[in-house]
């Protein structure tokens, strides 16, 4: 079928929720800082959003067990660039590298997508989507400079900021790959596949990180309860969200969506870490709403994956 000109509310709140809930998450992974090792926390996420949605997916996912069989790469692939790749990679980066820097790359990501897709997936790109993405970056990059242009002649590059330029890019992967093998399975059955295949690419990761390096977690009710938010939340929920919407509108438009989290951030710093809304704030926030008005008003109609 046909993607609709005009975005209906439920796809709306699809593309909405998934960059308000890992804005949620950056909050909590900065109240983590010192309590939970990296890949620990990586892993710990992802184990436990598997254990619960085997809950609920485990007879279909036995149902669906040839289908699982026949597209084993591909699941695999998605496993390792969407659900060990990218988070793993941040939560390393931001022990060499500064959230400000984090931000700046993790904006750059519908720049990736656009990109990826016209070279690897012959996505014909336009010009509008071009300017929307230019707008949302700069609206991004308001927010996370303050106002204040002349901070990005004060960055330096760290290892960090490979790892995180890594990191969108396989995320831009990870998006066209939703888009280009939904495979026949429902958007929760297929995400539980993938965690599974994820889990196990963290975890030899995670246990040098233990037993090598000699990390180890501070348990208590804020590191379980933020495992838990990040697992059943930041993970399961957003990222069904976020599989689901790229089916029914493509790869392109999510990632302008995407750039969302630093504002919701920012409104969530507010809330419960008490750090002051700018003036700034809001004229990032229309510049990113502006480059996602110019994308819907310039995407194509292509056709929407069943």
């Amino acid at each position: 079928m046909r993607a609709h000109t005009k975005l209906d509310f439920s796809t709306v709140l699809l593309l909405t929720l998934p960059p308000l809930l890992w804005a949620g998450n950056a909050v909590v992974g900065r109240l983590m800082v010192g309590q939970i090792p990296p890949l620990a926390l990586s892993f710990d996420r992802w184990f436990f959003a598997l254990l619960v949605s085997l809950l609920f997916t485990g007879p279909a996912l036995w149902r669906e067990r040839a289908v699982l069989r026949r597209h084993w790469k591909p699941l695999a692939c998605m496993g390792l660039v969407g659900v060990a790749s990218y988070n793993s990679l941040q939560y390393v980066a931001l022990h060499t590298t500064s959230p400000l820097n984090v931000s700046l790359i993790t904006s750059a990501a519908p720049v990736f997508i656009l990109l990826i897709g016209a070279v690897f997936y012959r996505e014909p790109i336009g010009a509008g989507s071009w300017w929307g993405a230019a707008l949302s970056v700069g609206g991004v990059i308001v927010v996370v400079t303050k106002g204040q242009l002349t901070h990005l002649l004060q960055l330096t590059l760290a290892p960090g900021d490979l790892l995180m330029l890594l990191a969108v890019f396989l995320w831009g992967f990870y998006t066209w790959e939703l888009r280009r093998r939904p495979l026949g399975l429902s958007p929760f059955v297929s995400l539980s596949a993938q965690m599974a295949w994820g889990t196990l690419f963290i975890a030899p990761f995670a246990a040098y990180e233990h037993w090598v390096l000699g990390e180890s977690t501070h348990w208590g009710a804020p590191v379980v309860l933020s495992i838990a938010y990040a697992a059943v939340l930041a993970s399961l929920l957003a990222y069904v969200c976020w599989g689901t919407a790229v089916a029914r509108t493509g790869a392109q438009i999510p990632a302008y969506f995407g750039n969302l989290a630093p504002v919701f951030a920012a409104l969530l710093s507010y809330l419960f870490l008490h750090e002051g809304i700018a003036l700034y704030h809001l004229f990032g926030a229309a510049l990113i709403f502006a480059g996602i008005h110019v994308a819907l008003r310039a995407r194509p109609r292509i056709a929407a994956a069943h």
